[in-house]
């Protein structure tokens, strides 16, 4: 029988300090490190929607998106 392990880990990533060229691949390592059914909170200075349709092109349907918090940075 084969059983699979979920994680009910929660990540967290502030990426505001990072020059924009390296945000997206840093993203991207700690996303593939993740175990299944972890979460990763990225906090992030703009509305990262371009990350969203990167996502979902490297795994399509294979994560859910949910803001905590919308609005403009400080």
């Amino acid at each position: 029988m084969c059983e699979t392990i979920v994680s009910t880990a929660v990540e967290e990533l502030d990426i505001r300090s990072l020059v924009p060229a390296q945000r997206h691949e840093t993203i991207f390592e700690h996303i593939d490190g993740l175990a299944f059914g972890a979460s990763l909170i990225l906090i992030d200075d703009h509305d990262p929607k371009p990350l969203y349709d990167h996502l979902e092109a490297e795994y399509p349907r294979q994560f859910s998106w949910t803001y905590l918090e919308e609005g403009q940075s400080v």
